[in-house]
């Protein structure tokens, strides 16, 4: 609850409700009857006396007039303390109001003999009658596999297998060949800034000819001997898959190394037994192969069938979001962007100087969507009747606990303290509806 100083002279006798521009706030003006005051301003006071330690006089002893001028303020903020939320909490529950905001507190005013009396503005949930959703239909992906599907696997396998080996005649380097190269990448000057930095590897290997080569590589190191050097550059397309060279202008001085075949294993039996204990011959390795791409695709199939019905949901109900709620749902989903990033070994310096304000900005539409979503589902489940046993409830504790590796007292505990339980039981229901929903489109 934020409290604020006061602003105004504001006398109130009963309770007001008033809806600003934003159609989710609400603010409620509350007066708390002197008597209540009173009493609590008494009951803070003698606590006071007991404990007071002043010059002069005996613990316990000092005059209540005295613990009051010299506790005024101390006083004062206990006995907002103790009544505003009180009072506030009564008053929304008496009004079927269901804040998802901190009150911020304003006009508050508290003179001895009088009333105590403040404004309360929070956030509700937005009330919105739910579109129609029982046409929902997706375009679902193709999970069938075919045989070339099986045999593009098969040659990835052996490629993952091969032996490289050095090439022991002088000659240049050809299609097919690997040229084990070490180069420095500097950006063209007219492109340079503060930020540009050359690109400096020791050794790495580059296919001559390959599909993912860049095409000038194969072309300036193709005829290129063992220890020649070759300088030329590159331009980048603006849509290049990495962000940081699109679309610029690279200068590289390579030095070609060495240079290497490499050999593909057979696909035969003996190369499946390499691969795994699992596998006895090349037709189990084909049929495990199948298996797993017939998952894969499934999952994908349903992961992107669930996106479409998420995104028609959200088209099709249009309703205002707390900002509350938004900004919760920006601050998760930077929480676990920055976790990926430490976890690809970013410093706790660097993350400190990224522009924050920025990236909240670049999260707010992927935040509201999932909101919005959010409280869409919510409603569906409540008109399905769909609920969270206590064994689904268990088992997704239990699959936290072996994640963190906590026994699952310790996990329920520690959710308990920050109310994680009800947001693990509302995701699991929403997961649910979201099941429900896209079975129902199949």
């Amino acid at each position: 609850m934020t409290i604020e100083s006061n602003t105004s002279e504001k006398n109130t006798a009963d309770i007001a409700t008033s809806e600003p521009s934003n159609p989710c706030k609400r603010e409620v003006a509350i007066e708390i009857p002197a008597d209540v005051v009173k009493a609590e301003s008494e009951s803070v006071l003698n606590r006071y006396q007991k404990l007071a330690r002043i010059p002069g006089f005996r613990k316990g002893k000092v005059p209540a007039s005295i613990v009051r001028q010299r506790f005024a303020e101390e006083i004062k903020n206990e006995i907002v303390e103790a009544l505003v939320p009180r009072y506030f909490r009564q008053e929304t529950q008496k009004q079927n109001l269901l804040p998802v905001s901190q009150p911020r507190v304003t006009d508050l005013h508290l003179h001895e003999g009088e009333p105590l009396t403040f404004t309360a503005s929070f956030e509700v949930l937005p009330d919105f009658k739910i579109a129609a959703y029982e046409d929902l239909q997706i375009s679902r992906l193709d999970t069938n596999v075919s045989e070339e599907d099986v045999e593009n696997a098969l040659h990835n396998l052996r490629e993952q297998h091969a032996t490289y080996s050095a090439v022991d005649e002088e000659r240049p380097l050809a299609d097919g060949d690997f040229a084990v190269i070490g180069f420095k990448g500097t950006p063209k000057e007219s492109e340079q800034n503060a930020d540009s930095k050359p690109v400096e590897v020791d050794e790495v290997m580059v296919e001559i000819g390959g599909k993912n080569t860049i095409p000038e590589f194969t072309e300036n190191l193709r005829g290129a001997k063992s220890g020649e050097q070759r300088s030329f550059e590159v331009k980048y397309a603006d849509d290049f898959s990495d962000k940081r060279l699109a679309g610029k202008s690279m200068t590289y001085e390579v030095d070609v190394k060495d240079i290497k075949t490499r050999t593909i294993p057979e696909l035969n039996d003996e190369f499946a037994k390499e691969l795994s204990a699992d596998f006895n011959s090349l037709d189990e390795l084909r049929n495990r192969l199948r298996e797993n791409m017939k998952a894969e695709k499934l999952h994908e199939a349903e992961h992107q069938g669930k996106d479409q019905i998420v995104e028609e949901l959200v088209k099709r109900n249009d309703f205002p979001v707390p900002e509350a709620m938004l900004d919760q749902q920006i601050d998760l989903r930077l929480e676990r962007g920055l976790r990926a990033l430490a976890a690809q070994g970013m410093r706790t310096e660097d993350m400190k100087r990224m522009d924050f304000a920025r990236l909240r900005a670049g999260q707010r539409d992927g935040a509201l969507r999932e909101v919005k979503a959010s409280l869409i589902l919510e409603q569906i489940a409540d008109e399905e009747k769909i609920e969270v046993s206590d064994e689904e409830f268990d088992r997704e504790l239990e699959a936290l606990a072996t994640q963190s590796k906590q026994t699952l007292e310790q996990v329920r505990a520690r959710l308990t303290q920050d109310g994680g339980l009800d947001r693990i039981r509302h995701r699991i229901r929403n997961e649910k509806t979201l099941d429900s929903l896209y079975r129902r489109s199949a």
